[in-house]
């Protein structure tokens, strides 16, 4: 069958453009299940944004929900000779602290060496440190003759992880001595040094009829609390005053003062971010559920519209959140929090924070604030049952969870039925083409006969005539 390069060259009809108008009307049927895949795919992303909203909000809401931020309390003193941290427990007073001495670590050096690189032992040996604590257990390390230089020897205590660090000190020129401490302070980490094996090692490293002498002896802190002698082998010492860590750096000249007192300002300033991330998560709702009016009449409604306007997930957790700004059941006397200087602003639903309010609450009655705002933390109070219903919302079972699957679920169905339309639509205009096709070729050979006809006609009519 003869071909048609270009539809309609062989008819002269205006065959192509008619397929082109065919084909941009059966397209637009498309539209409308495009226009509800660009709704639902903004849907889909705007989940993604909320869910992110609230996993941030989550953040400063369990920041706010720790019960020692209201139990804080600080530590200053009149001396550098120490310092003080305090933590939950801490028993707000002064106290009178003097530093006699300082616990430190013991330090044993052995005698010169004319280098460092030679071996001192002729025969394999084990070097023995026993800690001097009752219950300290001997640590051995096995040395090859080879490796007894004060360089190996060195090296081999660094590797044995014995409670000991050992160095080198060059004192002048073909004069080196091996210096060994004790990782730990304290009399209890004192040690001794034995060796077996090789005699030279022994009289050289041994603390009994070695040459090795006590450079910096081990020695407990010794300090007295308001009157009452304390020792320590650390200069951080935890256990002496409850909640409170006292780390020493140098003795006192007498007696010193420390001053713990209530410290507010953690709590202070965990309301002011729980507050910011609030009203940010609200601001978050209100660019989700935006609504632009329009003149009655339009067709469609503003393009600037939030993706999640009327949507019902993000309306139920916006309700709930809100109705958990304040705690009617606490025990104690602030119930709302209003009285602690946290207002809501009905017009745009954030959060407005009176922050001399606030402070004078926290000094006040923490106990008090923090049982309103904390709860028990597990049932009760405003961040714990914020902080219990967002881990609902964000689980894997949780209405977001549920929402955004629903969409996803639609989305794939909107893939299909417009791939099904598609392929109706190129199946109907493929058909339209081999029809218009063979129009053409069959009005070509109609034309192609036509011409044929008239030439004999015009030429028997003048045959006739002569």
């Amino acid at each position: 069958m003869a071909s048609i390069s270009s539809l309609g060259i062989g008819s002269g009809l205006e065959l192509s453009s008619i397929l082109d108008s065919l084909t941009a009307a059966e397209k637009t049927s498309l539209k409308p299940i495009s226009a509800q895949q660009s709704a639902y795919t903004a849907k889909l992303s705007a989940y993604g944004t909320l869910k992110s909203a609230l996993t941030t909000f989550q953040t400063a809401n369990t920041a706010l929900s720790k019960a020692d931020l209201f139990a804080a309390s600080k530590a200053t003193t009149t001396s550098t000779a120490f310092s003080a941290t305090t933590s939950a427990g801490a028993v707000a007073g002064k106290y009178s602290i003097n530093v006699t001495q300082l616990a430190s670590a013991q330090t044993l050096t052995a005698g010169v060496q004319s280098d460092n690189k030679t071996a001192i032992a002729s025969a394999d040996s084990t070097i023995t440190f026993q800690p001097a604590g009752a219950d300290a257990k001997p640590v051995t390390i096995t040395l090859a003759a080879g490796d007894s230089s004060l360089t190996g020897i060195r090296d081999a205590i660094n590797k044995a992880d014995a409670g000991v660090t050992a160095s080198i000190i060059k004192t002048g020129e073909g004069a080196y001595r091996l210096s060994m401490t004790s990782t730990k302070t304290g009399e209890d980490n004192a040690m001794t040094v034995s060796v077996s094996g090789d005699s030279a090692l022994e009289s050289y490293l041994a603390s009994s009829g070695g040459n090795l002498t006590e450079s910096v002896p081990a020695q407990n802190a010794k300090l007295t609390v308001n009157n009452v002698a304390i020792e320590s082998s650390s200069n951080n010492i935890s256990d002496a005053l409850e909640g409170i860590t006292l780390n020493l750096s140098d003795i006192t000249s007498g007696n010193q003062s420390l001053t713990v007192s209530q410290d507010t300002s953690k709590a202070s300033s965990a309301v002011s971010a729980w507050v910011d991330a609030y009203n940010k998560l609200q601001d978050t709702f209100s660019s989700l559920t935006k609504y632009t009016a329009v003149d009655a009449g339009t067709e469609t409604q503003d393009s600037s519209n939030g993706a999640l306007l009327g949507d019902s997930t993000l309306r139920t957790i916006q309700t709930q959140l809100k109705g958990l700004l304040n705690n009617n059941g606490s025990t104690s006397a602030y119930k709302t929090l209003a009285q602690i200087g946290v207002t809501s602003n009905p017009s745009t639903g954030k959060l407005e924070l009176d922050q001399t309010k606030l402070d004078a609450a926290l000094a006040k009655d923490p106990d008090g604030v923090k049982e309103m705002i904390v709860g028990d933390g597990k049932t009760t109070g405003i961040t714990t049952q914020m902080g219990n219903s967002m881990t609902g919302w964000l689980s894997s079972s949780g209405i977001l969870q549920a929402a955004t699957a629903g969409v996803s679920k639609t989305l794939n169905n909107l893939t299909e039925s417009y791939n099904a339309a598609s392929e109706r639509i190129d199946a109907t205009i493929a058909r339209y083409k081999k029809q218009f096709t063979a129009l053409d070729l069959m009005v070509s050979k109609l034309n192609s006969t036509s011409s044929y006809l008239t030439s004999q006609f015009d030429a028997l009519t003048s045959s006739s005539k002569k």
